[in-house]
């Protein structure tokens, strides 16, 4: 007699997983890494590394800052390589005077520039033998102990100290804007753009200067400085250093990046 005939289908036989390729998953990878970092630089924050004295005493060549994005609102200049995707400026706020802003530099809007909010719009400003006078009124300044700083690749010494050269010596002030903000700036004595007419803020715009007062070209000037900056124009707001060197390392010589460390500036906040 014939064995019974076992009706049941045969098992279904899985198919082999499809191999997926190691080169695209790191691919896919970096893309979704260079979207995130985009993202990051565009609207959170983003690195600045100081290239001249203007800022001094508060920043040195060398500096490095985070310059965080969202305080102004976000314009094209927010976005990497100033990609025209956003018109305008959104969720725009205005600085306030005091401020340390990082901006493009008009009028030819590729170069990023840091200096402090002087104006807003509808001040008047104007500097006089040195004083800086705002909407009319002198903003005090007064003398302190003067600002000295070691001599390095870094340092271009205007005006050296009686230490054989060793450190740069320059006379210090401290100003104090209206609503109580307060900040050093250096001062060598006077120079043309210690005296100026009167300059009224235009609306969508601010009044840049920098610190080192002397050795600063700004909104004061009218040939080599830049004029009022459209608020369009900003980019965010210096908020803390990270690292400092006085550029005397050797790449070539790990140890040398930590003994040319400024360790005591780096956390330093605005």
């Amino acid at each position: 007699m014939p064995p019974p005939m076992d009706d049941a289908p045969p098992a279904a036989i899985a198919p082999a997983p499809v191999a997926r390729s190691e080169w695209r998953d790191f691919a896919l990878f970096c893309i979704k890494l260079l979207f995130v970092v985009a993202l990051v630089r565009s609207f959170v924050f983003a690195p600045f590394s100081i290239p001249s004295e203007s800022m001094m005493p508060r920043l040195l060549v060398g500096d490095y800052l985070i310059v965080t994005k969202w305080p102004y609102g976000f314009s094209r200049y927010s976005l990497p390589y100033s990609v025209p995707l956003i018109p305008g400026r959104v969720l725009t706020t205005l600085p306030q005077r005091g401020d340390v802003v990082v901006f493009k530099e008009p009028p030819e809007n590729n170069i990023d520039v840091i200096k402090r909010v002087i104006g807003l719009p509808g001040d008047t400003i104007r500097m006089k033998a040195g004083q800086l006078f705002i909407n009319g009124t002198a903003v005090p300044k007064v003398q302190i102990a003067d600002f000295i700083v070691p001599v390095s690749p870094n340092t271009h010494c205007l005006t050296p100290a009686s230490d054989h050269g060793s450190t740069c010596r320059y006379m210090r002030f401290r100003e104090t804007l209206p609503g109580g903000r307060s900040y050093d700036v250096l001062d060598f004595g006077r120079y043309p753009a210690d005296d100026t007419g009167d300059y009224r803020v235009p609306a969508g715009h601010v009044f840049l200067m920098g610190d080192d007062r002397d050795d600063s070209a700004d909104s004061r000037l009218e040939a080599g400085g830049f004029g009022f900056v459209p608020i369009e124009n900003l980019v965010g707001r210096a908020q803390f250093s990270v690292f400092s060197t006085d550029g005397s390392a050797n790449y070539l010589l790990p140890w040398t990046w930590f003994t040319a460390a400024r360790w005591h500036r780096i956390g330093e906040g605005f």
